[in-house]
């Protein structure tokens, strides 16, 4: 089971298909009145996209994990603080190391939530504590909804990222239908169950047209004559020390409170990883379409970077002895 399940994971077709979206939008962009018809086509994706996450996560899920708050609190110190303030550090190096046009997509990269169905899939495969995985990354994404644009809007307000007057509006277009599918879920949350195939199909089409659109005004507003391939070059290793600063941290954290090694591995896997379902079309209510474009570039890049090194580390984890997974 241990090799198939990994083996989806590597390489994420899912990511190839958002990259070659990109490639599309990089050749062909929206331009004029279509532009703005995928723009308002792009809100309403956006509004199904959170209606369906409300309308999946499970409350119940995260009530049953509420007993084990401390795992909970430092999953989420370590999602909303030690990662927005590891990218501001990041951010704050010399131009020579962090390129300035990518600061503002590092800063979000910070923000995001965990992810759920990859950070809970690891979590099995690595034999760690799945009910507290499933309670800690449903938390993150509840939170997310109004902690990742909160977040943003203070660390980039100085930029001008997200002005004060449009955070509500921000909040409001992606809380309004989550909280909605939420009301809905006890009416309509085994039929969303019943048809998770033909949703999570419309819900990734509605994420690559989200890309689409993103990436279209960010082409038209020149991002290529910004980005060089030594830019990401760049990207890719600040990416990769991030992505391995988090998970020293968050195994050293483990360890030092006294966790079990079941409870390590949630923290580890919940605590390291970004969302790049959330992450999308996020990036297209919180930006302007210029803007979007670009600060998806640090995101896309690292979550095939976490995909491959969690894959391995779920694999070292797995192959631990009994005896110690037993006695933590």
């Amino acid at each position: 089971m241990s090799p198939g399940l990994l083996g989806r994971f590597k390489p994420d077709w899912y990511l190839v298909l958002i990259i070659l979206v990109a490639v599309v939008a990089s050749v062909l962009p929206a331009r004029g009145e279509t532009a703005v018809w995928f723009g308002w086509v792009t809100k309403a994706a956006i509004a199904l996209v959170f209606f369906l996450h409300g309308a999946r996560l499970s409350r119940e899920a995260v009530v049953r994990g509420l007993a084990h708050w401390r795992l909970h609190l430092l999953v989420l110190a370590c999602t909303f603080g030690l990662f927005p303030l590891l990218a501001l550090g990041v951010v704050a190096l010399p131009a020579w190391i962090t390129p300035p046009e990518l600061a503002a997509g590092l800063i979000y990269l910070g923000c995001l939530p965990s992810t759920i169905q990859s950070s809970v899939a690891f979590v099995s495969v690595a034999r760690g504590d799945v009910p507290a995985a499933v309670a800690s990354a449903s938390a993150s994404n509840l939170l997310g909804v109004f902690l990742t644009p909160l977040l943003v809007g203070v660390l980039l307000h100085a930029q001008g990222g997200v002005s004060a007057s449009s955070f509500w509006a921000i909040v409001a277009q992606l809380l309004i239908p989550f909280v909605a599918g939420q009301l809905l879920r006890p009416w309509i949350g085994d039929w969303v169950k019943a048809k998770h195939g033909v949703l999570s199909r419309l819900d990734r089409g509605s994420i690559l047209l989200v890309v689409y659109t993103a990436f279209s005004g960010a082409v038209v507003a020149g991002v290529w004559s910004m980005l060089s391939v030594f830019d990401l070059v760049r990207l890719l290793v600040i990416c990769a020390v991030m992505l391995g600063v988090v998970l020293a941290a968050t195994a050293f954290a483990a360890r030092a409170l006294g966790f079990s090694k079941e409870d390590e591995i949630a923290i580890v896997f919940c605590g390291s990883k970004k969302s790049l379902a959330s992450g999308a079309p996020m990036a297209a209510a919180i930006f302007a379409p210029a803007v979007a474009g670009v600060a998806l570039i640090p995101l896309m890049i690292f979550h095939q970077i976490q995909l491959m090194a969690c894959a391995a580390i779920a694999r070292r984890y797995a192959q631990r002895p009994d005896t110690e997974a037993q006695s933590g």
